[in-house]
């Protein structure tokens, strides 16, 4: 399955998840593209599987749980504008 197709077939929430452990920073004010561009490229280097990329959200979450919150919410948040017709997250 292609990146876009396994893109598409995800969450809101999910699509975070993958943003998050991207190299992708809140103070690159990244575009749309490039939003789009750091999730298919985070999805590639997981092998398309979504639990490899829940592990290391949940691997930063441990090493660095002042920042998870706060990071988590600006994936969220930027993941909302740069896919818009995605199921909300829960």
């Amino acid at each position: 399955m292609s990146n876009t197709a396994t893109r598409t077939s995800m969450t809101t929430s999910d699509l975070a998840e993958i943003l998050f452990c991207s190299g992708l920073q809140e103070s690159d004010r990244p575009s749309t593209e490039q939003v789009r561009a750091a999730i298919d490229n985070r999805i590639g280097a997981c092998g398309g599987d979504r639990s490899v990329c829940l592990a290391l959200v949940a691997q930063e979450a441990g090493d660095h749980p002042e920042i998870y919150s706060a990071r988590m919410r600006w994936a969220l948040s930027t993941v909302s504008e740069a896919y818009p017709d995605l199921e909300p997250a829960a």
